[in-house]
């Protein structure tokens, strides 16, 4: 559907940010930032996972400042690559790599915190509590961010919605024995796309509950229409994949070794799979890659995946990095960390605030700088997009820094949620 423009606020075409779980395990932790408090008989909470947490916020907040600073360039999904700039191009295909991995950890959190608890129960209550409380989020303070209203003419479903429904659903599937939770992950994400020729029209039965689970549409509210721009169904696959992943890290101190070796076999496993099925160019994607002009162009066209809903490709290049990043990130020494983790340390909160901050800053650039052809306030270049992300993450580390500070210290409960 083309992008609705010339709203009270902007089109957000895409958004990845961060669930509201933070991973517990009970071997000692080897990498609390330095000069960060932790207080006696706290659960540790591994560093790789805050680390890698972190990375993908970062990225996110580039693809951010892009959706408020250079939406005069619009991409398309899957980029169109005739009118996309190389640099454009590269500064979207980064972010791709944000919603996978924060569901999949997001999976993965819940099922440590399981076995922290004792009990699916309690983690069921948990991943319940967290879902509604993300999806509240989203129809309220993410789309306020986003179009300066609580009652936009569009209200905007995007990953934060899909987060909290795919908790929501894997509150129920977690009940399943592990290898019926693996079939269901992987039959999701690998065998999702087998359902792209099902169109609901929006006036025949069903197209509000497929409109949700596999295909983007408008759905009609009081005041205007409710635009589901992450269909759930394949984020439920991966969450389920995440909390599948759990007794991979149920390991006593000194089994690092063998975790990264089995994180890095299915990272493997994941990209190779991706590089055979995207190479046989039929069924894995919505949209064949085709032979450029050059070597490059070629390359680009064979990344160029489908986001929404993600493509079995996208999820197994997206995937697949990201557990080789984790491998990684358990090997560093704990030092090199400490920036990542302390972004990762408070996902909701640098969510809420890196919106309300561009939020604050593109409307107030509005008042000191004139608008480009556009009508927007526009950046010269994506590396500009960088720039200003490298910038506006300074502040950003100092906040976090300070929840992750007192999040550690305080007893409220309710600091876990940020």
């Amino acid at each position: 559907m083309t992008p609705l423009r010339g709203l009270a606020g902007m089109r957000p075409a895409a958004d990845d940010g961060p669930g509201a779980l933070a991973p517990v395990r009970a071997r000692p932790d080897r990498s609390v930032p330095a000069g960060l408090p932790h207080r006696p008989g706290q659960p540790a909470r591994i560093g790789a996972i805050d680390a890698l947490r972190g990375l993908v916020m970062l990225l996110m907040l580039v693809d951010h400042v892009r959706e408020f600073f250079f939406l005069h360039a619009q991409v398309r999904d899957p980029v169109d690559l005739s009118v996309t700039p190389a640099g454009l191009f590269l500064t979207r295909a980064a972010s791709h790599l944000c919603a996978p991995v924060f569901i999949l950890l997001t999976g993965l959190s819940a099922r440590l915190y399981a076995d922290k608890h004792g009990s699916r129960s309690a983690a069921c209550a948990f991943l319940l509590k967290r879902g509604f409380l993300l999806i509240l989020l989203e129809v309220t303070l993410v789309n306020l961010a986003w179009t300066r209203s609580l009652l936009p003419p569009v209200l905007y479903l995007q990953v934060i919605w899909a987060i909290g429904l795919s908790m929501v659903a894997l509150a129920g599937l977690l009940w399943l024995p592990r290898a019926g939770l693996v079939l269901v992950a992987l039959g999701i994400m690998l065998g999702h796309n087998l359902l792209d020729g099902i169109r609901v029209a929006p006036d025949e039965a069903g197209y509000a509950l497929w409109s949700i689970l596999h295909q983007r549409g408008l759905l009609p509210l009081p005041w205007g229409v409710a635009r589901t721009s992450y269909p759930v169904l394949p984020w439920i696959g991966v969450v389920c994949a995440g909390y599948a992943l759990g007794p991979l890290f149920a390991q006593q101190q000194g089994a690092e070794a063998g975790l990264r070796r089995r994180l890095l076999a299915l990272g493997g496993a994941a990209l190779a799979a991706f590089l055979v099925l995207r190479g046989l160019n039929g069924y894995g994607d919505p949209v064949p890659w085709q032979p450029g002009a050059s070597a490059g162009a070629t390359l680009l066209s064979f990344v160029n995946l489908t986001k929404y809903p993600p493509s079995a490709d996208f999820l197994l290049l997206t995937l697949g990095l990201g557990l080789v990043l984790l491998a990684l990130f358990e090997a560093l020494p704990p030092a090199c960390l400490g920036w990542l983790r302390t972004f990762g340390g408070a996902p909701l909160f640098f969510y809420l605030l890196h919106l309300m901050l561009l939020r604050l800053i593109y409307d107030g650039a509005g008042l000191l700088v004139p608008a480009g052809p556009s009508g927007r306030i526009e950046a010269g270049s994506p590396a500009q997009l960088w720039l200003i992300a490298a910038v506006l993450s300074l502040p950003l580390y100092a906040a976090c820094r300070g929840m992750v500070r007192l999040k550690r210290r305080g007893r409220w409960p309710g600091w876990s949620y940020l």
